[in-house]
């Protein structure tokens, strides 16, 4: 494992994780309070959470394998790629006890890796999340029937995502609530400069529930969305009126069948609060850490 400085607060470190290396930003020490972050964004989402939380915990955030700094090994990059690099990189920091905070894509993978390992996670934080199968069209979110519009020409689709980089021109930033500054953008862009540096992001809209039918994704959705409706472990859920994902059919069917559950609303913040209101973000995560798991 190698560390360098950063320009974050965080310490930005790499460790040798399977065929590839795995990117990570640092801060704090204690149990471990894990971000994982969605598409199509990176570690660099968390920079400003992670010091509000690090008082109490190691913070630490990874970039999903072909995503931010990590390394972009020949792989398909679908969702059970994500799960089997991040198991890895967990296991190589040798981690236990283990606080997920999870967004979007991240959702799933945390979510997984959680039910396969559930003697090792002791709370689950998610926005954006995927806790159920989406296998119907009304299970959408208005966003989400839109994407899922877009995508029903593959040809055309993959010209999109792959050759007009659509996630991160056009679907990034409209997926703010304010301007994200051109730095901002510039280190989400980083990663996805060339056409073949996209395939994580083709692999993900080709994953993505879009309520046509079972998918290996939905697979895996429906196995944890079984057992986070029989698993005590504290939860919060925080969600965006509106967002991208959740639905408020998604927010009562969470209050109706999750235990131990603690639901935020956060108005008027669309799929990225981190960037555009990180002080309230962090406020809720570590209000329910000092309740629940302190």
């Amino acid at each position: 494992m190698s560390v360098s400085n950063s320009t974050d607060v965080a310490q930005s470190c790499f460790v040798d994780v399977a065929d590839s290396t795995i990117h990570y930003r640092e801060l704090g020490t204690g149990r471990p309070i894990v971000f994982l972050h969605g598409m199509p964004v990176s570690s660099y989402l968390w920079r400003n959470i992670m010091p509000s939380l690090a008082k109490y915990g190691r913070c630490i955030a990874p970039d999903l394998i072909g995503m931010g700094d990590s390394g972009k090994p020949n792989i398909e990059y679908s969702v059970a790629d994500h799960i089997h690099y991040i198991s890895e990189f967990l296991k190589k920091l040798d981690l236990t006890d283990i606080v997920f905070v999870l967004h979007g894509w991240g959702s799933v993978v945390g979510f997984e890796y959680a039910r396969q390992h559930h003697a090792q996670v002791s709370g689950l934080a998610f926005f954006e999340s995927h806790i159920r199968p989406a296998v119907d069209w009304d299970m959408l979110s208005l966003p989400v029937q839109q994407l899922s519009t877009l995508l029903l020409n593959e040809d055309a689709s993959h010209t999109a995502i792959v050759k007009q980089n659509y996630l991160i021109k056009r679907l990034l930033p409209s997926s703010s609530s304010c301007k994200l500054p051109s730095d901002v953008l510039a280190e989400y862009q980083k990663p996805f400069l060339t056409e073949s540096s996209r395939a994580p992001l083709w692999q993900y809209v080709k994953d993505l529930p879009l309520g046509r039918g079972h998918t290996a994704a939905i697979d895996i959705i429906a196995c944890y969305s079984a057992w986070l409706q029989q698993t005590d472990i504290p939860k919060l859920m925080l969600y965006a009126m509106p967002g991208f994902i959740t639905t408020i059919s998604a927010v009562q069917w969470a209050k109706d069948n999750l235990s131990n559950l603690d639901i935020v609303c956060l108005e008027d913040v669309l799929h990225f609060p981190q960037e555009t209101c990180p002080e309230i973000f962090s406020q809720f995560l570590v209000d329910w850490y000092l309740e629940k798991l302190n």
